[in-house]
């Protein structure tokens, strides 16, 4: 650990962990299926876009095992099941809600019709039992006018330097983006980045990570010179230490991770896809930082989202 260097902590901060979640909320499907809505937009979806009799199955057991895997290393998962047939997107989460320090929570407006019946009032109820919360501000009223923002999808925050990272696209309002920063002290940074073939990137966090002390990134997706350079020098700035990620192994995921806090320190947790698509040395730099967890979820990944989409993470304070 010793040889990861820690992000810049402000003082009023020091002795906590912003960035790490002190839990998540992981929606279970009962009856998965890759949501042909979302396909239109969503490149990572059309590759992998293979629909099999026994999806809903294979989607239910996988989800079962990541929660399995970590609560037996100490994560505080809140498991919901979702027995709807209308909500094939229900396992990513982290798109339609987001908590934030201080007893903050933001509902957001989704893109399509089925993600919009993804919000849920047990799950808002039980943060507010558990945990607390002071206030919920919900943008989702703005559906009406089109405008859209997809949550921990469509941006990447750094809870530490206040930063708010995201990629253009439909799914990510430049009128609602500058709202939710002012409303919860972000700072935005907004860039265009597209894969080889020029699709534009659908959600910023298939393409970037951001944990306490790294950032993977797959910086050559972000194809004007000026942009990619003032964003890599944004995030080194911050201290941490920047793995590029290829374009490759961005489609393998790479960048769709999520830091959590065990109950031996804090996991970096990835799919198997994400994971073989590294190199030996990207491994071995996470590794002096964190503790890698792998978990195998290729039936999900077939709805173009990774385990960072499937974990909505909780950053607020536990009630007494």
């Amino acid at each position: 650990m010793s040889s990861c260097a820690p992000a810049n902590l402000h003082p009023s901060v020091i002795g906590k962990n912003p960035q790490t979640p002190v839990g998540v909320v992981l929606v279970r499907p009962h009856h998965f299926i890759a949501n042909p809505e979302t396909a239109l937009d969503n490149s990572f979806q059309a590759i992998a876009n293979k629909q099999d009799i026994t999806d809903g199955y294979n989607a239910f057991k996988e989800a079962s095992g990541v929660v399995d895997e970590l609560k037996s290393l100490g994560v505080d998962v809140h498991v919901f099941e979702d027995e709807n047939y209308h909500t094939p997107d229900s396992v990513f989460p982290n798109n339609w809600f987001s908590t934030h320090a201080g007893g903050h929570v933001a509902i957001y407006p989704m893109s399509v019709e089925s993600r919009r019946r993804e919000r849920r009032t047990d799950i808002i109820e039980m943060l507010k039992q558990v945990y607390r919360v002071q206030d919920i501000i919900d943008y989702s009223g703005q559906e009406k006018d089109g405008r859209y923002l997809e949550g921990t999808g469509a941006m990447v925050l750094d809870h530490i330097e206040r930063v708010a990272y995201v990629c253009k696209s439909r799914r990510s309002d430049p009128v609602l983006l500058e709202r939710f920063c002012s409303q919860f002290n972000y700072e935005p940074m907004v860039f265009d980045a597209s894969d080889s073939n020029g699709n534009a990137v659908y959600h910023t966090n298939v393409l970037m990570c951001i944990t306490s002390d790294l950032v993977l990134i797959g910086a050559k997706m972000v194809r004007n010179d000026t942009q990619r350079a003032e964003l890599l020098q944004r995030l080194k700035s911050t201290g941490r230490k920047v793995i590029e990620l290829s374009e490759k192994q961005v489609s393998s995921f790479a960048g769709n991770m999520l830091e959590v806090q065990g109950a031996a320190g804090r996991l970096l947790v990835m799919s198997a896809t994400a994971y073989h698509s590294l190199t030996s040395e990207q491994i071995n730099l996470i590794e002096q930082c964190l503790s890698i967890v792998v978990v195998s979820i290729p039936t999900i990944e077939k709805a173009g989202g990774s385990v960072r989409c499937m974990l909505a993470g909780i950053h607020l304070s536990k009630r007494l």
